[in-house]
Order: C-alpha cells, then sequence, then structure tokens
C-alpha cells in the first residue's frame, strides 16, 4: 500500500523495513529478536513492558485461584414490622 492508497489522507505509510513483517506480529519473542537485532530500543522496551505486565497478571491469577472462595451466602429478605397507621 502506498501512500495514496493509505486509508487517512496526507499520511504517510511506514516503510517496510521500520514494522515488523507479518510473520513476528503476535509473537513477542520474535518480534523482541527482530527489534533487537534492527536496534528499534522503543519496540523492544515496549514489549519488554508488555511481557512483564502478561506475566504479573499470569502470576495474580494462578496466586487467586489457589486462595479459598469465601462464602457470602444468599442475601435474605429483611423483613421490616408495619407501623400502626395514625388515627
Amino acid at each position: 500500500m502506498n501512500e495514496a492508497m493509505h486509508p487517512l489522507p496526507g499520511v504517510a505509510r511506514q516503510p517496510e523495513d521500520a514494522r515488523p513483517p507479518r510473520r513476528t506480529r503476535g509473537r513477542p519473542p520474535a518480534r523482541l529478536r527482530r527489534a533487537e537485532e534492527k536496534n528499534w530500543l522503543g519496540e523492544g522496551e515496549g514489549i519488554n513492558l508488555t511481557l512483564t505486565f502478561l506475566r504479573a497478571k499470569r502470576d495474580e491469577t494462578q496466586r487467586r485461584t489457589r486462595r479459598p472462595a469465601v462464602d457470602l451466602a444468599i442475601p435474605k429478605a429483611r423483613i421490616i414490622p408495619s407501623t400502626p397507621k395514625a388515627p
């Protein structure tokens, strides 16, 4: 896709070398290796940050599954005594 075919007018496409190729999209370790090879510091930092976040999220999920569930019971309806009406 060239500049003329870009969906937003006036926006230039990045050169092919500046973007990760399709075969590495969605595969963080492969993207990280490519970013290091191409010396894309921001890309590598972003991937590392994402991986750190995902590992922390996984650890938190595993930790929560080991904790016993708390039984909060089903709430019961309160019966409010009726007050006598004034004459």
